[in-house]
């Protein structure tokens, strides 16, 4: 199965970018925009991981979490990979508690476990809200949303979350780990 482990916003954040973007969904030839059912913040990709690591991953992903504190977090700009005039990813950028650390234990957590796929792609947070086959200039959608920011919300919990491709993407959580209590101060 095909999974990767997972931050989800609250939907009156959601909300916001959506609102944000309303104005230019369809509006950008070649860019394809997911439905919002699928929005989150992956903090690692694993792959296709064999039904018998799961367990194992599991008691792991749980572990690492929970040695990790809730984040204070808000949406912060948009961009694009693998920059705003060569994209292939439109995205919202994030402030706030670095997620880092935290996504760099969630994967090691799973190689241990036997999720040998795992992405090592340097960790940079954000919320993808579009796609195109070929690259393409951005640089007008990304100035035309200059100045945005999102409502602070917390991050609490992390989902590991399978993945079905096919016509339409569909996501399945399998379960969720509580982040420890944000520390005082």
């Amino acid at each position: 199965m095909r999974l990767f482990a997972a931050l989800v916003p609250p939907d009156e954040v959601l909300d916001e970018i959506e609102t944000a973007i309303a104005p230019h969904v369809g509006q950008v030839p070649g860019l394809r925009w997911p439905a919002r059912a699928t929005w989150h913040i992956t903090l690692a990709f694993f792959g296709e991981v064999p039904e018998r690591v799961l367990p194992d991953l599991q008691v792991r992903l749980a572990r690492a979490v929970a040695r990790h504190s809730a984040l204070d977090l808000a949406f912060d700009g948009f961009g694009a990979f693998s920059s705003v005039r060569r994209a292939r990813v439109f995205w919202a950028g994030m402030s706030g508690g670095s997620m880092t650390r935290l996504a760099d234990s969630v994967k090691a957590g799973a190689r241990r476990a036997g999720a040998v796929e795992t992405d090592e792609k340097r960790f940079h947070p954000h919320l993808t809200l579009a796609r195109a086959k070929h690259e393409q200039d951005l640089s007008a959608l990304v100035e035309s949303l200059a100045g945005f920011t999102g409502s602070p919300w917390r991050a609490e919990s992390v989902r590991l979350v399978s993945s079905t491709l096919g016509a339409q993407v569909r996501y399945e959580s399998l379960a969720e780990w509580a982040l420890a209590p944000p520390e005082p101060g």
